[in-house]
């Protein structure tokens, strides 16, 4: 079992960039694909991003492509969302999420180990 905690959240204006950071208690991240998923309210939830377990594949949602950039380092045990050219759209409680699957899982049903969020805030 795997325990996904985020940070990095915050506040920015729009055009700032921030980078959240998943790492993770249990097992290592690095048996697991891991995602970032976003939330707003009265939405429901959009996986952002993911990415496989080596870095061998990696998936971008049509709204981020060109904006944000997933990458893990497994010695760190991390894997970092790096979002830039925010927008007031981006807005949402960001959650990172692990799944055991091989393949590059792009449904927020294939993840099964979930983090308590971390809030992003864009300002315009």
């Amino acid at each position: 079992q795997v325990q996904p905690v985020e940070s990095g959240g915050g506040s920015v204006q729009a055009g700032d960039s921030l980078s959240l950071s998943c790492t993770a208690s249990g097992r290592p991240l690095s048996s697991f694909a891991v995602a970032w998923i976003r939330q707003s309210p009265g939405k429901e939830r959009e996986l952002v991003s993911a990415i496989t377990r080596g870095s061998y594949g990696t998936y971008y949602t049509d709204s981020v492509k060109g904006r944000f950039t997933i990458s893990r380092d497994d010695s760190k045990n991390t894997v970092i969302l790096q979002m830039d050219s925010l927008k007031s759209e981006d807005a949402a409680v960001y959650y990172c999420a692990a799944s055991t699957k091989v393949r590059l899982p792009i449904s927020v049903a294939d993840y099964t180990y979930w983090g308590q969020g971390t809030q992003v805030i864009v300002s315009s």
